[in-house]
């Protein structure tokens, strides 16, 4: 199984408007459209984007980058205080997905994957993407290929 989880492009300061209805920046989509390129050719099955403005408009642009032609899936489990065990609990029977979220979810997620607690959390910049591989998205049974930055 492959995953990949990508955290959402630059967004507008704290505080311009709440939290779930900040937007991504020009700097931000540019960052996207970087990482975007990164998926071409991987055989992504479906896309998961937190409800949050900023995470559906990356999502959005990735989907149009790839030409990829199944819906985005909005799902309220990859909000930022979400816990890593329940976006587990979700992916127990999907392959090659991308999930489009945000610190600190990201960078826990992406430790707990690998390691099986959350004392590692990974960091990871705007519009990073990480990829694991491992035989089933359970705590530290995957193996982190690489997090490029855009």
């Amino acid at each position: 199984m492959k995953l990949w989880v990508l955290r959402h492009g630059e967004a507008e300061p704290h505080g311009a408007r709440p939290d779930p209805e900040r937007t991504l920046t020009l700097h931000g989509r540019e960052e996207v459209l970087r990482s975007a390129g990164r998926l071409m050719g991987e055989p992504l099955r479906a896309i998961y984007a937190s409800p949050y403005v900023r995470a559906q408009q990356t999502a959005q642009l990735v989907r149009e980058a790839l030409g990829f032609e199944p819906a985005l899936i909005t799902v309220d489990w990859l909000t930022p205080e979400t816990r890593p065990q329940t976006v587990l609990e979700h992916l127990k029977d999907q392959d090659d997905v991308l999930l489009v979220s945000h610190n600190p979810l990201v960078g826990s997620l992406l430790g707990f994957l690998q390691h099986g607690h959350l004392q590692q959390p990974e960091q990871v910049q705007t519009a990073g993407l990480a990829e694991l591989e491992g035989d089933l998205p359970l705590a530290g049974s995957m193996t982190l290929k690489g997090i490029k930055r855009p």
